[in-house]
């Protein structure tokens, strides 16, 4: 851990329950967005237009993860009590995330569980009436696990997948500050357009702005871009609840690391890498360290964990460019596209930027880890453009509007 003092409460602002945004707007690209150039200026203008407001040759870096229909809905027979399992992560016969979801028959998960109270024991029966099949889904509580709870899920029929059973019976896990049921126009406006692999139990929110018609006008202009992997985690959500960041316990999320990817970072290790998403910034500079540590000669354990602390104990330099082609020799020498990693990254403001040279994100709760990056960015000038973004009715949080920072602190 490092030794510096950081209180949360410099971290506090007022938000109005009326500044966030309960639902999205009709269309993605009408977004407010708010400027915060490299001279420091704030503006503003419309999400459809910020290609104009890009550095020459910039990479733009999206993060292609897809929300999983998370939350399931179970009715006790006898007493029609309604529980809810929230789906986190898996468990087994496989903690892979992709694997889990081709898994057939039966597994299990950690999980939050709603309502447990009205759960003793026993099995939680769901039928599973749809125009693709007809079936059964089984719930089983295992018991405390990990500060959640181990539920073993099991289906019929037994030959459809775990992911066809979650898109049948579940539903989109909004986030919590949502204060309504989920809604049809939910899923499909709480994904971005460009998601893929399932994942995630939150989106990643700055891509939710971006249309085809956006994707265009990057094209147009010969703007980059490049795809990464990180599932979001729950633990997104979760408040700093010490006083002194410096005893929060950060939540680890899951990392894909292609070659593909790694290729384009390197290709555009010298222009303006943009990231889009609080998820992008923390793969890219994840990957980073792990690529640092690689070129140090570490012996990893695979997958990789990447500490919450370790940056900020590193005491050589390392290039960006040395780090990521470390990745790259990691995957020759293991003779693989794809490495699989977790990290447990805290942003925080003695933080130093190796990769991120600007960022597209929405605006964060008062006192979170979301916030901390930003401010680990642009320094206390997050003070000034939350103000001016209520004072101007910006909406906030996931469904709310967009910032674009290329100004960086000195």
């Amino acid at each position: 851990m490092p030794d510096f003092s950081i209180n949360i409460l410099e971290f506090d602002y007022n938000l109005p329950t009326n500044k966030i945004a309960e639902h999205p707007l009709a269309e993605r690209h009408n977004s407010k967005l708010l400027i915060l150039d490299e001279s420091g200026e704030i503006k503003q203008d419309l999400f459809k237009h910020i290609s104009d407001f890009f550095p020459e040759n910039s990479l733009l870096v999206f993060n292609n993860t897809r929300v999983m229909y998370a939350r399931i809905l179970f009715q006790k027979e006898n007493s029609g009590a309604r529980i809810e399992i929230f789906c986190l992560e898996p468990v087994a016969p496989t903690s892979e995330i992709s694997t889990a979801f081709n898994q057939t028959a039966s597994c299990k998960w950690k999980c939050l569980v709603g309502n447990l109270k009205k759960w003793k024991s026993g099995k939680l029966l769901l039928q599973i009436e749809s125009e693709s099949f007809n079936g059964k889904l089984w719930a089983e509580n295992l018991g405390e696990y990990d500060g959640a709870w181990l539920i073993e899920f099991s289906w019929s029929p037994s030959e459809i997948p775990f992911s066809h059973i979650l898109e049948e019976t579940g539903k989109i896990p909004l986030p919590p500050y949502i204060k309504r049921e989920t809604e049809e126009e939910d899923t499909i406006r709480y994904q971005t357009i460009y998601a893929e692999p399932l994942g995630s139990v939150a989106a990643p929110t700055a891509g939710l702005h971006f249309t085809d018609e956006v994707m265009d006008s990057l094209k147009c202009k010969n703007f980059n871009a490049a795809y990464l992997t990180l599932h979001v985690g729950a633990g997104t959500f979760k408040p700093v609840d010490s006083e002194e960041v410096s005893e929060h316990i950060m939540h680890s999320e899951n990392i894909i690391i292609t070659r593909e990817w790694v290729e384009s970072i390197l290709q555009n290790i010298e222009n303006p890498i943009i990231a889009v998403g609080t998820t992008s910034v923390r793969t890219l500079e994840s990957v980073y360290w792990i690529g640092y540590q690689l070129h140090q000669g570490d012996k990893l354990e695979y997958p990789y964990r990447l500490e919450q602390w370790f940056p900020y104990s590193a005491i050589k330099d390392v290039s960006p460019k040395k780090a990521f082609e470390a990745i790259l020799t990691e995957m020759n020498n293991r003779g693989c596209n794809v490495l699989n990693a977790y990290t447990q990254l805290i942003i925080i403001p003695s933080y130093q930027y190796r990769v991120v040279k600007g960022m597209i994100t929405n605006f964060h709760q008062p006192r979170s880890t979301l916030l901390l990056l930003v401010s680990a960015f642009i320094g206390d000038k997050w003070k000034e453009v939350y103000q001016y973004a209520l004072e101007n009715n910006f909406r906030f949080l996931s469904y709310g509007d967009a910032c674009l920072f290329t100004y960086k602190k000195k």
